[in-house]
């Protein structure tokens, strides 16, 4: 079937470029003030419809005056701007143990947060009930009410069929599998719903924040589990069933033995994250209850959990030399709950990625620590929503909605 979208779409590429308002307001989302006719220079399109495209963007109130350009003889001509603040989205970060809410305009600018630990083996309703009540108080904190939501972005940990938002089998989420998140949602809220895995949307948040001149991205997630992100040419790669850069279960050399929680042998995961940690250490006598107190004790100085640490990056490595090798990517960014622990990780991650990939591959490549840190995928989860929803065929919808009768 042919969607409207669809059909706006094909219907821009007949009449050449920048020929719809939706198209136009792609130059705006710089934040650069413009008058119409800089607008018309740099389109070149006619100024009467330069005029006819801003007042419908600034009828949905997408654009808004943004004082006067300097005038050369009569009145001074108006300048237009994006306005960001006119829409809000919902943001939040589904983990294995805690769980995360926003509230950011369209620029992605976190204007409340709420944070709290949360096992997301409660159940889909338990945590889903907990974003909206969380959201709904956000929203209240700062003068602003759902009408005012462009969209909802959610992260969980585990596979999502993303055309659906449903989670696929998610081996840490009981009770998920298949469960409709979007109409769940949508119950309490109407807006747009998108969901995903946390890990891509974090890969979206590291890249628009800190990496935004990189098109070629692998962002890895070390924590309870292990999955990577892929930015490639710029586009998040999902795959075709959404399960592109599930790294943990790829087998590691010398891995043979270690059992993993998926039933098979010698997993990345069953090596090299946080529980795999955790149970290394307990073996030597060393008392830690998750990753996150791994990585503490190597920074008091605990040798073994440095040396555990250093292995895990080397495990890692391995897994990333073969990934280096196929997609090239420009840089890696490790991230996580284990990335606090910096170059005791990378140090291994490198030692391995470095000796095992094609030097061409290589020459250029930097593996570095996140600098989103936990705030990736908020961002990640908001920034997937803004560019939905404010991309040159919805905003073509809706001005096309507003302008009907």
């Amino acid at each position: 079937m042919v969607t409207t979208i669809q059909r706006q779409e094909k219907a821009s590429s007949e009449g050449g470029i920048l020929a719809r308002a939706g198209d136009l307001f792609q130059l705006l989302r710089d934040g650069k003030a413009r008058t119409r006719a800089e607008l018309a220079e740099q389109t070149g399109l006619a100024r009467t419809t330069v005029a006819a495209r801003i007042d419908a963007l600034t009828g949905l109130g997408l654009v808004g005056p943004a004082g006067e350009a300097a005038s050369s003889g009569g009145r001074p001509p108006s300048k237009f701007a994006f306005n960001a603040g006119v829409r809000l989205v919902l943001a939040a970060d589904v983990g294995a143990s805690h769980a995360a809410v926003a509230v950011t305009d369209l620029n992605g600018v976190v204007l409340a947060r709420h944070s709290e630990k949360l096992d997301v083996a409660e159940g889909p309703e338990v945590v889903l009930s907990w974003i909206v009540e969380n959201g709904r108080a956000l929203l209240k904190e700062i003068g602003r009410s759902e009408a005012d939501i462009a969209g909802i972005g959610i992260g969980v940990p585990g596979p999502v069929e993303h055309g659906s938002g449903r989670p696929v089998k998610p081996p840490i989420m009981p009770g998920w599998d298949g469960f409709d998140v979007v109409g769940y949602i949508r119950k309490e809220i109407d807006a747009e719903v998108l969901v995903d895995n946390d890990v891509n949307i974090m890969a979206l948040g590291e890249r628009h924040t800190h990496w935004n001149s990189y098109d070629d991205l692998l962002f890895v997630k070390l924590a309870t589990g292990v999955g990577a992100g892929i930015i490639s040419s710029g586009q998040l790669q999902r795959g075709a069933d959404g399960t592109s850069g599930d790294l943990g279960h790829v087998r590691v050399p010398g891995g043979d033995g270690v059992l993993c929680r998926c039933g098979n042998t010698g997993c990345l995961e069953a090596l090299a994250a946080g529980p795999a940690l955790v149970q290394k250490l307990a073996a030597q006598g060393i008392q830690a209850a998750s990753g996150s107190e791994v990585v503490d004790l190597a920074a008091q100085g605990n040798v073994q959990a440095i040396h555990a640490l250093r292995q895990a990056g080397r495990d890692v490595g391995e897994v990333l030399a073969i990934c280096v090798n196929m997609l090239n990517p420009s840089v890696i960014v490790v991230g996580g709950s284990l990335s606090r622990a910096g170059d005791q990780l990378l140090a291994g991650i490198r030692e391995t990625v470095y000796a095992r990939s094609l030097p061409l591959a290589t020459s250029r490549l930097r593996i570095e620590q996140s600098k989103a840190g936990p705030e990736a995928a908020i961002l990640g989860a908001s920034r997937m929503v803004i560019d939905h929803v404010l991309s040159p065929a919805v905003v073509e919808s809706a001005v096309a909605a507003a302008a009907r009768p």
